[in-house]
């Protein structure tokens, strides 16, 4: 007999967002994220300020979270947590906690894979996409091509080989000398640029996999060429300039999603990861998937970027199947697809 009510709290701390949501009956009660704002003055993030961060907010968060979901921790049917991939501390906080309260709550742990999560969180509101689909999934750390054939089973096909296109955009962003995460601020100032004013080169990789270390090379050379010629070149230039290199990283991801979307025969097509929020890439793949016939799914903002909402969806399916973890369990930071 099938049971009734399932609650599951769902933490995710792979980098430098602390988050708990809680999922009842596959319908997210909570989503509760506390971002890290002081990496901004490093230009980056920092891993054991991030981790120092986790420990301070994880408590607060998670009470937060059930509270919203106006439930007790007696309520929980289960605990899930971020295995991997991501930051080893930052992993490590959230994983140790879960461990600790599901033990202490005599209830199962899920172990769940930080990327499945990002692709599920195509479930997490209407539409929702059926199986089988393709993914891209793309954040600062990946860059994936995912035949997703079940909520649980899932097959990589193609990836980048080098840099993902969120750390691209995040490294073409400091150039430019904006704050940290940058990646926003040339989605913001591409919508007010030429997007054809300015050519650059684009890496060809056999078959489905990426490749972005080229293209952030050449924008480096060709900002110190064009301010040696004019030192207000930037600021002068600055929407066409984000708008053109915007516009190249965009064209080198739908040249692979056409081509993946030939390869398997399908004609379902989702978004996933923190850059599927960008405005330019989602008006340039609606554009596609209406000239193609795709059926095409994106999260809501929110739930492209690091969120627990999506850790709680995919634990939901892990408990279903009975696929659970226990406190040996270790935290994976480079955990494959």
């Amino acid at each position: 007999m099938q049971q009734k009510n399932i609650n599951i709290l769902a933490i995710e701390s792979s980098c430098d967002e602390t988050a708990a949501a809680v999922i009842c009956n596959e319908k997210i009660a909570s989503n509760v994220i506390a971002s890290q704002s002081i990496h901004e003055i490093y230009g980056g993030v920092v891993p054991e300020l991030a981790s120092r961060a986790h420990q301070q907010k994880i408590v607060p968060i998670v009470s937060q979270a059930l509270k919203s979901a106006n439930l007790t921790k007696e309520a929980l049917h289960a605990v899930a947590f971020t295995r991997g991939p991501g930051l080893l501390g930052a992993l490590l906080i959230g994983a140790c906690f879960a461990k600790s309260l599901a033990l202490g709550l005599g209830i199962p742990l899920v172990a769940v894979h930080h990327m499945h999560a990002h692709v599920l969180a195509n479930f997490i509101e209407d539409p929702q996409p059926t199986f089988p689909f393709l993914c891209l999934t793309i954040s600062g750390g990946h860059t994936q091509l995912v035949l997703v054939n079940s909520y649980t089973s899932m097959q990589l096909i193609g990836q980048t080989q080098d840099d993902a296109v969120g750390e691209a955009f995040d490294k073409i962003a400091k150039i430019m000398n904006f704050s940290y995460p940058g990646g926003p601020f040339i989605d913001h100032y591409a919508q007010q640029g030429n997007p054809h004013r300015f050519d650059f080169p684009t890496t060809i990789m056999p078959g489905l996999d990426f490749s972005f270390s080229g293209i952030k090379t050449a924008f480096l050379y060709f900002i110190r060429n064009n301010i040696q010629k004019n030192s207000n070149f930037i600021a002068e230039y600055q929407a066409d300039i984000c708008a053109s290199i915007q516009h190249t990283l965009i064209k080198m991801l739908l040249s692979k999603v056409k081509k993946a979307m030939a390869y398997t025969g399908l004609n379902k097509l989702a978004l996933a990861g923190g850059v599927a929020a960008n405005k330019g890439l989602r008006q340039a793949i609606n554009q596609m998937a209406a000239e193609k016939g795709w059926q095409l799914f994106i999260p809501a903002t929110e739930y492209c970027t690091d969120n627990a909402a999506m850790i709680a969806m995919a634990a939901h399916y892990q408990y279903l199947a009975n696929d659970f973890a226990n406190v040996k369990t270790n935290v994976l930071p480079n955990m494959p697809i």
